[in-house]
């Protein structure tokens, strides 16, 4: 039986003797991620599921679109998916998320050892340098038609291969390789951003806002002309963009009834760090966080004419 917490030990260890910065873990309320790491510009929101194969498509969702604002690499981190173990080296997909073990993990950022193989319905597969497929085609005197039929597939596929609209099985791959004589063979980066079809704007419209005191502060944000977007299930409330000063900011919300308010704020502000925003908790006067975060009063907030005058108090 794999343990949880033993693997979410392992993810942070590995990815610090790597070194990457590493976030505060998200444990103040349930999360669509555990981590956030950066090294250099690869930057990563990190999921450790107790089973792959239970993540929920809307936590999936949700990580996606916050990935998608950030510009970040997503990761799902496990051992066993649906109790089938995950295979070293080689990368998995979860609702199009990258998937792969911890041993894996550890060759990618300890090593630089990157791997080839992606799992997918039916099989293993791997994604081909078009060019070179094409380019040693050509210098070969080969047509589309003639490798084609020497590797046993159609002339489709292989058109697929040399656009790279289309991943090759193991066995095809290693023909081509053998025939053309050079390797062809794509290694994967987990940490390279897969942009997903939708946009965080376009997914927070979904959010169905439950907190009154959020929604009164998402109102309020509303007339300063930014994208200020709710979300669900992470330790921050909202996010929020001022595109002409080129600025992120995080922000949580209380309404003086929530009770770790203090791990969250602890939580927020170490997130925003890695991430390379602006933290901020707005309060409804009752309750108020440690002074690690920017505090702004509702009542203050509502006196804001300008967003100027907004981030000026952050």
């Amino acid at each position: 039986m794999v343990n949880w917490a033993e693997t979410l030990d392992a993810t942070e260890s590995i990815l610090k003797r790597a070194g990457f910065q590493v976030s505060e873990r998200c444990v103040a309320r349930s999360s669509c991620f555990d981590l956030v790491a950066r090294r250099e510009k690869q930057l990563a929101l990190i999921k450790v599921p107790i089973n792959v194969g239970s993540i929920y498509a809307k936590d999936a969702s949700e990580l996606q679109s916050i990935s998608n604002f950030f510009s970040a690499a997503l990761l799902f981190i496990g051992e066993t998916s649906r109790d089938k173990p995950l295979e070293d080296d080689t990368v998995y997909s979860r609702y199009n998320i990258y998937t792969i073990n911890l041993r894996t993990l550890e060759g990618i950022t300890c090593r630089k050892i990157y791997p080839l193989v992606e799992a997918g319905p039916g099989g293993y597969y791997v994604k081909l340098d078009g060019d070179i497929v094409r380019k040693n085609r050509q210098k070969l005197g080969m047509s589309v038609g003639k490798l084609a039929e020497m590797v046993g597939i159609s002339r489709r596929t292989l058109y697929g291969y040399e656009t790279g609209m289309a991943k090759a099985s193991v066995s095809v791959a290693y023909k081509l390789e053998w025939i053309l004589g050079v390797p062809l063979v794509q290694p994967i980066d987990v940490f390279q951003r897969e942009l997903s079809g939708t946009g965080f704007l376009a997914a927070a419209k979904r959010v169905i806002i439950r907190n009154r005191f959020l929604k009164a502060v998402l109102r309020r944000f509303s007339h300063f002309d930014v994208s200020a977007t709710p979300t669900e299930r992470a330790p921050f409330d909202f996010i929020m963009r001022f595109p002409e000063e080129q600025l992120n900011i995080i922000g949580g919300v209380t309404d003086g009834k929530e009770q770790d308010v203090d791990q969250r704020t602890k939580e927020i502000v170490n997130v925003s760090k890695v991430v390379e925003a602006r933290p901020v908790f707005i309060t409804d006067g009752h309750q108020t966080p440690n002074n690690d975060i920017p505090l702004i009063c509702y009542k203050e907030l509502m006196g804001i004419r300008h967003p100027k005058e907004f981030i000026d108090l952050l």
